[in-house]
């Protein structure tokens, strides 16, 4: 119960986040541009003499430009930060990250599975020991009075990403580390595998509600 919540939780957080830096970098992005083009309607009904729609540009202008979006900057490299650390505990659980597997591939059954544990456990080692270091470094800076430069947030809010996501990972690894002593398989992702199947299961639910 407790890993289908965590699992489903994982992937909505993912989700928002990359939905909210989507959507904040699209709307400052359309902001700017605005600007610059009702500044440039203004000044050319100004030199054709149309008066109306220079007062119309001029006010929806100032609307436009008074929207304050210096923080959509900030707040989108932040959003990144904190989905690249959860992104990478994602990624173990369903075996997306890249490695090097030319020696593992290379020795014999035994020895492969002597060489899958040490780098699952030496993984879980040192994303507990950032997670440890990261902790104590919030937790001093959380001490003080620091802000960010826009939002004007604390500042541990914006590195409380480096432990959280760390322990998440140590945690992905130790549940990888377990079901390969369980079962001897490791997680592993097939986008190629992963649409196949999509599409037969597709085309067995197509052909079940004809029947």
């Amino acid at each position: 119960m407790f890993l289908r919540f965590l699992d489903r939780f994982e992937e909505m957080f993912i989700s928002f986040l990359m939905v909210a830096a989507v959507v904040i970098i699209f709307v400052a992005v359309c902001q700017r541009y605005s600007v610059s083009l009702l500044a440039d309607l203004v000044s050319w009904s100004r030199a054709q003499g149309y008066e109306s729609i220079t007062a119309m540009a001029r006010s929806t202008y100032r609307s436009v430009a008074g929207v304050n979006l210096l923080w959509a900057q900030e707040l989108c490299i932040y959003l990144f930060v904190w989905m690249a650390k959860f992104g990478a505990a994602y990624g173990v659980r369903v075996g997306i990250h890249v490695g090097v597997d030319v020696l593992v591939n290379a020795v014999g059954p035994r020895w492969r599975h002597l060489l899958v544990v040490i780098s699952l456990f030496a993984g879980a080692l040192f994303t507990a020991i950032v997670a440890w270091i990261g902790g104590r470094f919030v937790y001093g800076i959380a001490q003080t009075a620091q802000v960010t430069a826009d939002l004007e947030v604390p500042v541990w809010i914006v590195y409380l990403a480096v432990p959280a996501g760390s322990l998440l990972m140590c945690f992905r690894f130790l549940q990888a580390l377990m079901n390969f002593i369980q079962t001897g398989h490791l997680p592993h992702h097939e986008p190629a595998a992963d649409l196949i199947a999509e599409t037969e299961r597709g085309v067995s639910e197509s052909e079940g509600a004809r029947a």
